[in-house]
């Protein structure tokens, strides 16, 4: 059976080449790579090539757990479009594509099994709106 594809999505007020550096970047990423505020990402590494290595490393700030999220670049597209395979074989697609309102940034990705699906969307798109806050952000700045 095939995994079911959960999708979350934002808009943010930056060009796709700025959409992209903030995605992409580990600076960028361990500031916007939690999905609440209990958690944080204190280190980030990116190899951005195909075959290149994605880790983040991700921990609840009361230090009760952590994990590394961890997968292998399969399509890197800069500022377009970038899918990672996941240490189990999942996949999650994220595409950049220009809009008035500055860069609509949507993310694909195969459902675990282990919890329920409107969990992992939630979390998922918890993320991608820290991500949102941070491009904001980014946008203001002078």
């Amino acid at each position: 059976m095939a995994a079911e594809r959960l999708t979350v999505t934002v808009i943010v007020p930056v060009s796709q080449e700025e959409a992209w550096s903030l995605f992409t970047s580990p600076g960028s990423i361990t500031q916007w790579n939690f999905a609440s505020n209990d958690w944080h990402c204190p280190s980030a590494r990116v190899d951005l090539v195909v075959g290149g290595t994605h880790c983040a490393r991700m921990e609840a700030k009361d230090g009760s757990f952590s994990f590394d999220f961890e997968g292998v670049y399969s399509e890197v597209k800069p500022p377009h479009a970038l899918t990672l395979v996941l240490g189990d074989g999942r996949t999650s697609r994220t595409t950049f594509v220009a809009s008035p309102a500055g860069t609509i940034v949507e993310t694909c990705f195969e459902a675990e099994t282990q919890n329920p699906s409107e969990l992992q969307r939630q979390g998922w798109q918890a993320i991608l709106d820290n991500y949102r806050h941070l491009a904001q952000r980014a946008a203001a700045a002078p």
